[in-house]
């Protein structure tokens, strides 16, 4: 997992109860991780900490846009994210994190780092498919797109005479009751 000292909270020090934390994060988040399919990014993410005497609840909501190339048209555009994400954080013998929902730490840490959550929280957060707004309306006026819309099929009308008459025979077969 990679751990980006930024992203560390340490609640050893804070009272029980709810505390607030704000990030900004950017393409070199995400470049730090090796992960280049952003063009750039602009996110706000907000942290809620509730510490409770024997676990800790972190909610994590993001805000902002990252821009990324349409898988249609190949321009960039900026995609909207909205994501949220919610982990529960719970002291043991020893550290894991297997569960997504739930982390262990050893009983002697002083501080969560939530680098590695934010990472997949956000990428996740992208559709799998990402189509250029323009793309769906219209609007959107470029060589590729205007090559998909040369290239695509043209509806053919069905006339009678094109119908092999074997298949009249077998619609009467529905039809008669």
């Amino acid at each position: 997992m990679m751990k980006l000292k930024g992203f560390s909270i340490p609640f050893s020090g804070l009272k029980q109860g709810k505390h607030s934390f704000e990030y900004k994060i950017d393409n070199t988040f995400f470049k730090s991780f090796e992960y280049n399919e952003f063009n750039n990014a602009a996110i706000n993410v907000t942290v809620e900490l509730n510490k409770m005497s024997t676990m800790l609840e972190l909610e994590m909501k993001a805000k902002g846009t990252v821009n990324v190339f349409c898988d249609i048209s190949s321009e960039p555009f900026d995609q909207v994210i909205n994501a949220r994400l919610e982990l529960v954080v719970k002291f043991g013998e020893e550290y894991n994190d297997e569960n997504e929902e739930i982390l262990i730490i050893p009983h002697g840490e002083h501080q969560v780092n939530i680098s590695q959550y934010l990472y997949e929280m956000l990428v996740l957060a992208v559709p799998l498919k990402r189509v250029h707004p323009g793309v769906l309306d219209g609007t959107l006026k470029s060589k590729a797109v205007e090559k998909l819309e040369e290239l695509q099929p043209k509806e053919e009308k069905e006339n009678k005479e094109d119908i092999d008459p074997r298949w009249d025979a077998l619609k009467k077969l529905i039809t008669d009751k």
